[in-house]
């Protein structure tokens, strides 16, 4: 009795100090370990000591913390890295499958895990095979470019090559309430995209100006990686428009057609050997239990959905209405 009443005044104290502002309980799931594991997924046909790892890209590609349902989640560019230094570290591991499931992400995110494949292959010598599943667009294909060989599902969306900042105005909603804004800045651009003024010619130069920067960027890594895209087409292909796997195989875009088993006996091929187990990589408490096991998050936004006991909070995505400004390298057909 004395414990329940104990309980019900640490309640009362707790809503008596949050007062009139809203209040948000959060119950949160983290492994002890959090160390990464490698599961054995696909045995090898005979003995061998030789692997082949599963590296998966899910969701939308940010280098920030993407909490999910009743966990704190994790920086999906951190632990991508993590998992690509395993798989260096490992000698067992003789090659890397990527498989790609993302829309895309930000502008530099995107090119830091680009980077470090690169790095990858650079300092190991093992080829890295990219398999694209549902969508790999956008930033997700600015990944692809940096393996060897690409694989895509038929039914694969790929492409979306190009660059977007979504910017909108709220002046014109607040004029009709008699609400006005002015920005005090130290040059005439500071406040370029700024929602409560108004896009002038100057801010929409600048603004298009880094569009154009880092959309020739993106087609220079298009250009080197895939030569086998005819040069007649190559401004076509980069127009930002998405293509299924059938037509990205037709204009050069991926190597292959195919599935999990085909892109696991092109990594053995390029690593030069016949047999070998496929591996994930996970983190101790997660379950493992095939070849399709793939990282959390699959294709939400990168904010996800926090789900509280009081408050439900649901957090914008890039591109969205009430998300982090920014350039992307994102295929978002869902947002306006």
């Amino acid at each position: 009795m004395m414990r329940s009443l104990l309980g019900c005044v640490l309640v009362a104290v707790a809503l008596g100090l949050v007062g009139c502002g809203p209040m948000t309980f959060v119950v949160g799931v983290t492994p002890g370990d959090q160390q990464l594991d490698a599961t054995v997924v696909q045995d090898a046909e005979g003995w061998t000591a030789n692997r082949v790892a599963v590296i998966d890209v899910s969701g939308m590609i940010v280098n920030a913390r993407t909490p999910g349902l009743l966990s704190a989640g994790e920086n999906p560019v951190s632990t991508f890295r993590e998992k690509l230094d395993a798989a260096a570290d490992d000698r067992r591991v003789r090659a890397v499958v990527l498989r790609l499931n993302t829309p895309g992400g930000g502008v530099t995110a995107s090119d830091a895990m680009y980077r470090d494949v690169l790095r990858f292959k650079q300092q190991t010598g093992k080829p890295v095979v990219v398999l694209m599943m549902d969508v790999a667009a956008s930033g997700g294909y600015y990944v692809a470019c940096a393996g060897d060989e690409i694989v895509a599902y038929p039914t694969t969306v790929t492409g979306s090559i190009g660059v977007i900042i979504q910017t909108m105005s709220l002046q014109p909603a607040l004029s009709r309430i008699g609400i006005s804004t002015e920005a005090l800045t130290s040059g005439p651009n500071k406040d370029a995209g700024s929602p409560f003024g108004e896009m002038t010619e100057s801010h929409r130069a600048v603004l298009q100006g880094l569009v154009d920067e880092f959309y020739g960027r993106f087609t220079a890594v298009v250009r080197e990686a895939r030569p086998s895209i005819p040069a007649e087409r190559f401004e076509e292909v980069t127009d930002g428009r998405v293509v299924s796997g059938v037509r990205a195989h037709e204009l050069g875009l991926v190597d292959h057609l195919g599935d999990l088993d085909d892109a696991f006996a092109r990594a053995k091929a390029l690593a030069g050997i016949s047999d070998a187990k496929l591996v994930v990589y996970h983190r101790e408490m997660e379950y493992v239990g095939s070849p399709y096991t793939s990282a959390p998050g699959g294709l939400p936004s990168a904010g996800g959905s926090q789900i509280n006991l009081l408050q439900l909070n649901l957090d914008g995505s890039p591109g969205g209405l009430g998300s982090p400004s920014g350039f992307y390298y994102l295929w978002r057909p869902d947002v306006p």
